[in-house]
């Protein structure tokens, strides 16, 4: 299976240690198939995605929204992800015709 789009996003978590907090960064990946859409965690089927969004936060990056039958899942991005929500809307909208 041939990797289409690629979308790079990333998870922050603290954690408290004694009387410091720490912060990670975790930078992670979102993989578009022809089938399905893959992230660290989670598998999406091609057919379960309604839709995906963004919402600017800032100057730069935001929330990138993917819209499934199963709800709504946010991931934080630090770029724009038009192209990777472009070519999902092109791939789906070839599959209907």
């Amino acid at each position: 299976m041939n990797c289409i789009a690629v979308l790079p996003y990333y998870k922050v978590q603290r954690e408290v240690k004694g009387l410091a907090q720490e912060i990670l960064q975790s930078d992670r990946s979102m993989i578009l198939y022809s089938d399905k859409i893959v992230t660290k965690y989670r598998q999406f089927n091609i057919t379960e995605v309604f839709d995906m969004s963004f919402r600017r936060m800032g100057n730069e990056g935001g929330f990138f929204y993917l819209h499934t039958s199963t709800g709504v899942y946010p991931y934080m991005v630090n770029i724009d992800p038009k192209p990777f929500i472009q070519t999902f809307r092109t791939m789906t909208t070839q599959k209907l015709t």
